[in-house]
Formats: C-alpha cells, sequence, structure tokens
C-alpha cells in the first residue's frame, strides 16, 4: 500500500498536477451541470419559465446548504486521511473515512427532516414570493427526499480524490450528472411535471453517483476502505476533521447565506425580475467557482501527503503550480463574461427583458471574479495543510465580514440601488483577495519552517 502511494511523492508535479486535476476539474464542471441544468430546463418552460426559475432560484440556498454539510465532513476529513497516509498511519486513515461516512448519514437524516417540516417557511423567509412560493416548494420537498444521496456523493467522493484515484471521483460525478441531462427534459417536458420533474431527475441521478461511489470504497481497488469497526465514532478522530472541514463549510454554507441576503435585498429593489437575474448571475458566478475549487482538490492530496511526509520543497513547488493555474483560469473567464454577457444570459431564459437586465448585473457581479484564483489557491492550501484556522478566518473575511455589510450599505450611497447590491460582489472579492494574500505570505512561511 506504501509503495502505491508514493507516486505523490516521487513523480513531476506538472503531470502530476495535470492528472490529477484534470479529472477534479472535469467533475466540478459536470457537478456544475447537477446545478445549473435544471435551471437551464426551466427557464425556457415557455410563458411560465421566468416565474418558475425565480421560484427555483430561491431554492438555490437550502440546495448550498445540503452540500456545505457534505463538505464540512468530507472535505476535512479527506485531507486528514491523505495526511495519515504520508505518515504511514493507515490504521487512523481508515478511521476517518469511517467515521465520516457515519456522520454523512446522521447528518442528511437530520436536514431531510428539517427541510420536510419546516420547507415552506424557510422559503419564503429566503425570497420566496406569492407568485414563485409554489414552484419552489414542489422543487423543495422532492429534493429533499434525496438529501441523503447528496450526502454521500459529494462527501464520500473527496476521500476517492484524496487518495489520488481522481479519475474514479470524476466518474462519479459524471454518472450522475449524464443521467440528470437526460431525465430532466423526460420528467419536465414528455412528462409534463415542470419543477417536479427537475428535482425528481436530480435525485435518481445522486442516487445512481451513490450507488457508484459506495461500490467503490467497499471494494478492492481502493487503498482506504469503509469498515464497519471503523465506522464507530471516535471523537479524537471525528472532530479534527470537522474543525479541518469548517472552512470549506463556511465558503459553501455562506453562499447560501449570501443568496438569501441578497434575495431579500433584490426582492426590495428590484421585484422579481432582479431575484431572477440573481438566479443567473449565482450560475454563471459557479463557472469560475466549482473549477477553480476543482484545481484545489487535484493539488490537496499532492499538498497533504508531501507535508505529511516532510518534503517542504515539493510542498512550495506544488502550492506555486496551482496559484499560476487557477489564476490564469479565474481571469480567463472574466474576459468571456465581460466581453458577452448576453450569451451566458440566454443560456438560462429566453425572456429578452431577463436577458437584458442580466447581461447588465453580470458585467457589475463579476468584476472583479479574475483574481478569485489567487484566493481559492490559498484557502485550498490552508486546508491541504490541515490549518483549520486560517482556511476559516479568509473564508469568513469573504462573505460575513465584507460581502454582507457591503450589500446592506452600497444602496445607500449610491443612486441605482439595485445595481448597488450586485456591486457588493466585487468591492468585497478585492478587498478579499488583498486580505488572503497578505496572511498566506506569512502564514505558508511558517508552516514550511516546522517542516
Amino acid at each position: 500500500m506504501a509503495e502505491d502511494k508514493e507516486f505523490l511523492g516521487t513523480e513531476p508535479l506538472g503531470k502530476l498536477l495535470f492528472r490529477l486535476a484534470l479529472p477534479t476539474v472535469a467533475a466540478q464542471l459536470i457537478n456544475m451541470l447537477y446545478n445549473i441544468v435544471d435551471r437551464i430546463y426551466i427557464g425556457h418552460m415557455g410563458d411560465e419559465g421566468a416565474l418558475a426559475l425565480t421560484g427555483v432560484g430561491v431554492c438555490l440556498p437550502l440546495i448550498l446548504i445540503v452540500s456545505a454539510f457534505a463538505a464540512l465532513v468530507g472535505a476535512g476529513g479527506a485531507p486528514r486521511a491523505s495526511i495519515f497516509m504520508g505518515q504511514k498511519n493507515y490504521e487512523d486513515a481508515e478511521k476517518t473515512l469511517g467515521n465520516c461516512f457515519t456522520l454523512q448519514i446522521l447528518i442528511s437524516i437530520v436536514i431531510t427532516a428539517l427541510l420536510l417540516v419546516f420547507g415552506e417557511d424557510i422559503l419564503l423567509t429566503f425570497g420566496a414570493s406569492e407568485n414563485t412560493i409554489g414552484y419552489a416548494t414542489d422543487y423543495m420537498y422532492i429534493y429533499a427526499l434525496g438529501t441523503i444521496f447528496v450526502q454521500i456523493t459529494l462527501g464520500m467522493n473527496y476521500f476517492i480524490t484524496a487518495q489520488g484515484f481522481a479519475r474514479t471521483g470524476m466518474l462519479s460525478v459524471v454518472i450522475g450528472a449524464v443521467s440528470n441531462i437526460i431525465l430532466d427534459p423526460v420528467f419536465i417536458f414528455a412528462f409534463d411535471m415542470g419543477v417536479k420533474g427537475a428535482a425528481l431527475a436530480t435525485i435518481i441521478s445522486q442516487g445512481l453517483s451513490t450507488v457508484w461511489v459506495l461500490a467503490f470504497l467497499f471494494g478492492k481497488k481502493t487503498f482506504l476502505r469503509i469498515k464497519a469497526k471503523a465506522m464507530k465514532l471516535e471523537m479524537r478522530i471525528f472532530i479534527p476533521s470537522i474543525t479541518l472541514g469548517l472552512a470549506s463549510f463556511i465558503m459553501q454554507a455562506s453562499e447560501s447565506v449570501i443568496n438569501i441576503c441578497y434575495n431579500y435585498s433584490l426582492l426590495k429593489y428590484g421585484g422579481d425580475l432582479a431575484v431572477g437575474a440573481m438566479t443567473i448571475l449565482s450560475s454563471v458566478m459557479q463557472f469560475t467557482m466549482l473549477p477553480l475549487q476543482g484545481l484545489g482538490q487535484g493539488a490537496q492530496p499532492i499538498l497533504s501527503y508531501n507535508y505529511g511526509a516532510g518534503n517542504k520543497e515539493r510542498v512550495k513547488a506544488a502550492y506555486f503550480m496551482l496559484l499560476k493555474v487557477s489564476f490564469l483560469f479565474s481571469m480567463t473567464l472574466f474576459l468571456l463574461v465581460e466581453l458577452f454577457p448576453s450569451v451566458f444570459a440566454r443560456m438560462f431564459t429566453s425572456d429578452e427583458t431577463l436577458v437584458a437586465f442580466a447581461s447588465t448585473a453580470l458585467r457589475v457581479y463579476m468584476a472583479a471574479s479574475g483574481i478569485l484564483g489567487i484566493q481559492m489557491a490559498c484557502q485550498m492550501t490552508f486546508t491541504s495543510l490541515g490549518k483549520a484556522g486560517c482556511s476559516s478566518l479568509v473564508a469568513i473575511m469573504r462573505k460575513f465580514i465584507l460581502l454582507i455589510p457591503l450589500m446592506f450599505i452600497l444602496p445607500f450611497v449610491m443612486s441605482d440601488q439595485t445595481m448597488a447590491v450586485f456591486s457588493a460582489e466585487p468591492v468585497a472579492d478585492t478587498l478579499s483577495v488583498m486580505f488572503s494574500a497578505t496572511l498566506f505570505f506569512f502564514q505558508f512561511r511558517k508552516a514550511l519552517r516546522r517542516i
């Protein structure tokens, strides 16, 4: 087993990062289809498409919370398992996998119950109006039943990638995403189920991905296997995993809080049209954020393994390579959005009024997205090295300390109050990148000195 894993410490970095990051980026791009393909089909449902898109968009904060809990467990446990493997401590690595699997099942049960009982009240609080609440509840009540599939697929897939099985991790997502693309038009249009059909297609697809993930982690090809004896919860195992995963949880859960605040402010200043545009904007932002997370996940096994093995120069080189690639990607997408905003808007709606409004808003909202590669490279490296406090601080700074206050302050100082709400994003992103880069400069040097 030890020999099988040594490639993380010996293979040329460029080749290794390409081999591990390409499948994880592809997986995130395909995973993005999970999140946006429903909206693409729903937005083109004829006369009711614009309102239905807005209603499903109101569900986005709840969907993000479900994904955030998967990251809380998986994104924290997987790097610790990799570090244990770098230290040749395979027993604790396998216990980390087993404990995280148990936690995800327990969390799924609780979330499902809460969504089924309080779903409508939550959606009304999150920005649904009397025009859109019917669409929102139709989608959410069905989606809630598939929570356990989402949790296991997303959370346990981190452990597949963390062991170096990036291609297998990619296939976990491919299976579900392709199924969703095929099933969506069947349920939405052929069976005339509308948004209910979109939700049903999603949970069936996630269920297929779950079968694939569990078949691998219970099988013989994996280095770490889910075993009954390792599933018994031990505080010394799962508490550090949750602590480390807190940054990823905050990053994803904060997106939920941000969406709630955006929906509230935009409904106040711009009505259902502005809320519908926000559904499009947040979807386009995922074109930037999810591939950047994929790059970070591809680099994570390299960074974590070599940090655990005490290979300082390799850790340093891996980070700088991740930084360059992440920045190049985010800057490329920034230029495409700024040059062709209407192309992105038309992916989600054929309503010309909504297209025109969203195109203008996109240029404002994505104005600083080109430098987000720096932010994500620093944050993902903090997580890979087990620096939970720094990673959490970076996540908190961008969303809670900067973006939310700006969202409510800027409408009082700008004449166009609706665009002022959208302007909060680039201002917060710029300040956050400056803070993250400064913190990383000092903390990364300190971490390398400790090796």
